[in-house]
Order: structure tokens, then sequence, then C-alpha cells
């Protein structure tokens, strides 16, 4: 039994000690973890902390085992929150409501599980969304709820749904006290918005407008989420670590902007106000990480145009350039479609790789545990090389099993 416990101490000891975890040096290999609707974290409302826990662990390892070194799970996805919050209600999608407050945290957990495996865990947020299905969502939420004790904070879109109003001050202090509050409790790598700011729908914000605005309403728009950007950038500098968002694929086509791309698809600068070029020239984000959501070769929105376009656009300006890439689509594809498969993916991971930008995330986590193609795509392609060392999870129980040779 001591030959035994001896043999298994040598194999805890080869393992090395514990490795403090630092931030991948090499490309960004990322995966954005979707609670909105249940899509991937939680599976369902209501699970108790074991099954959280659960399944939180299968997350973690099945990114690991494809090579990937970043997680971006969605913390905020409609005025709530996955984790232990004084500000934001608990997340609809953890429980029945938001009445009660969390048994377990996921958040907390995901960042020290994911560090034990050599991957970051950026907090990836909503920051305007607060419905998703209208007054029923809306009704849905504690009362004690920003968007429930301060109705004047919102605006309503011709869909029917809710959202913060990006002109008022106090919406953008509440937005930034959320971040604050996320930065000062949890060891996270980076905060991260996508892109939700203005809906695309109609609403009214006339009212808005009088009390607050001047000149032409668009910029003033723009300048409202302008703003919110350079506040959180400042503060999440300030953190020491990294703020990023992902538009948009389409900033603005050339038709609208002569500084856009050969594009005629839908952009961000005037459907949603939100200048993401400007983000990535002023320095307001650390990264940049455009949806570019079409296949190479698609008539109206050309992978490979797009992605030169972001190339150029980054150019000179410390901004790293990741790529947000539409796994979804390979999920929804038919046999005979450019995305059944995962031809479509690796075409674009060579293109990326010729163009040379700073790494890529993958939208959705489930969307590659579900597809036996995608996932090997990225077991080869993302092979880890960063010197991960195996989970805690394996020391902890070596060292279980050598107590138990010696003490019994």
């Amino acid at each position: 039994m001591k030959k035994t416990a001896a043999l298994l101490l040598c194999v805890l000891l080869c393992l090395g000690a514990p490795r403090a975890f630092t931030a991948p040096s090499e490309e960004l290999r990322g995966v954005w973890v979707s609670s909105v609707l249940n899509l991937d974290y939680p599976s369902e409302s209501g699970l108790p902390p074991e099954s959280l826990r659960a399944e939180a662990d299968a997350i973690i390892d099945g990114c690991a085992s494809m090579g990937m070194n970043a997680i971006f799970l969605q913390v905020r996805p409609c005025a709530d929150a996955l984790y232990s919050s004084k500000i934001f209600p608990a997340s609809v999608y953890m429980g029945e409501s938001s009445f009660e407050p969390l048994a377990f945290d996921p958040l907390e957990y995901f960042v020290s599980e994911a560090h034990k495996r050599g991957i970051e865990l950026h907090a990836w947020l909503n920051p305007y969304r607060v419905t998703k299905h209208g007054d029923a969502d809306l009704e849905n939420l504690s009362p004690e709820s920003p968007a429930r004790l301060h109705p004047e904070y919102l605006l309503r879109a011709a869909d029917g749904n809710y959202f913060f109003d990006p002109a008022r001050p106090e919406v953008r202090g509440l937005i930034i006290d959320g971040v604050e509050e996320i930065i000062q409790n949890y060891d996270v790598d980076g905060i991260h918005f996508d892109d939700y700011f203005y809906p695309e729908t109609a609403f009214d914000d006339s009212a808005s407008f009088a009390l607050y605005g001047s000149g032409d309403i668009a910029d003033w728009r723009r300048e409202n989420v302008n703003a919110l950007v350079r506040e959180v950038h400042e503060l999440v500098r300030s953190a020491g670590i990294v703020f990023g968002i992902s538009p948009r694929g389409i900033w603005a086509n050339k038709s609208e902007d002569p500084r856009g791309s050969d594009t005629s698809g839908s952009g961000s600068l005037n459907s949603i106000y939100c200048d993401s070029l400007r983000f990535a020239e002023e320095g307001w984000v650390d990264y940049i990480c455009p949806q570019i959501y079409w296949n190479i070769g698609y008539k109206s929105a050309d992978y490979e145009t797009l992605l030169h376009w972001w190339k150029t656009a980054v150019e000179n300006t410390g901004v790293k350039l990741y790529i947000g890439m539409a796994d979804y689509r390979c999920a929804e594809a038919a046999e005979g479609d450019v995305w059944y498969g995962a031809a479509e993916p690796e075409r674009q991971l060579d293109l990326n790789k010729s163009v040379g930008v700073d790494g890529e995330v993958h939208f959705r986590y489930g969307i590659l545990a579900a597809n036996r193609d995608l996932a090997e795509l990225y077991r080869s392609r993302y092979g880890r090389t960063d010197g991960a060392v195996p989970s805690e999870k394996i020391r902890e129980s070596l060292l279980r099993l050598i107590r138990l040779i010696i003490f019994n």
C-alpha cells in the first residue's frame, strides 16, 4: 500500500505545483456561452446547485477539449444577473422568477473552474436590453429590479420589448455601477458587450431628445452610446482587465458612408446607432469582435470582403481584432448548403490566418458541442499549446486517494 501511495505521490509531483492563471499570450480562441432563453447555460430554469455545477463543468471541459482558451459567459441577459448582485435581480433563466436570490453563483464557479483549466472567463453583458417577451418578461422581474423601480428609465420598441434609454445619465450610471460590481467581486478577465444597443425596430425617444438632445437625432443617439463605451472602458482599464464589443459585421455600407464596406446589408452605424469603427479608432475598446455571420462569397455581405475591411479598420489603433464566427449556421444547414458540415468554418479559419487576425469567438457553445464536425475541427486546429496544467480536480482526487491509502 505504501508503494502505491509513493507512486501516486510521484505522479502528483510530476503534475507540478498549481499554476496561477495567466491570460493566453497567443491568439484568442473563444466561445460564447448563452444564458438567454436557456440556450447553453443553464439548460433549464430551477435546477439545483449540483446540476448547475455539473453543467458548468461539462461546458468548461468541453471548451478545453476543443482547445478554447476563453469563455464569454452571458451573465446579464435581460436586466438580471447570473451572479450575486445588489443592483440587478437574479436571472429569470436561473429560476421561475427573479424574486428570490440565487442559491448558487454561476459566475463565481465559472471563473474558478475555467482558470483551473487555463481558460479566460469574460463577463458578457447586454447593457440595455430589459425584455425578450415584452410585458410578460417585465412583470416577471423582481419589484426591486431597476427596470421596475424606475419605469422612467425605459423605452418601448415597436416589437413590444423594453430597453434602458441610452440617453439618460441615470441609465449610464446604473450600467457602470453594474460593471464595477462585477470587477470588484469577481476575478473576471474582461467585460464584454454584444451588439444590442438601440433596438432596430421603431421607438419613440422624443421626450429624451427634448430633455438632453440637440442637433441631428441620429448623431445624438450615437453619442449616447459613445459616452457609455468611453466610461466603461476607463473603468475596466483601471481594473487591469480588458473591455471589448462584438458589433454587427457591417459597420456601414459604402452607399451610406464612403468609409463603409462594399456590402449591402444592415450596418450598425445607422440601424442601432453603434459607431463600432469609432470605438476602435478612439481606442475605447481593447478588442473589437465583429460578427461576420455570412459565408465567403455571399453576395451582399461577403465574409472575405468584411474580414479585410475590419483588418484595415484596426490597423495602427492598438485594438485587437477577433472575428465572431457563425457556427450556428452549420446547425441550421441542410445537406448541399454551403454551411453544411464544417467546411465553411474551416475555410474561414484559413482566411483568418492568412489575413492575420488575433483570434476568433464562436457562437455558440451548444452548437459546437452538438456538432461532431465542428468539435473535431476545433480540436485539430486549436490544439492547446499554452502549457495548461491538468484540472485541479485530478490533483484533488489523487490527494484524497493518497490519504485513504495511508490512513486506512
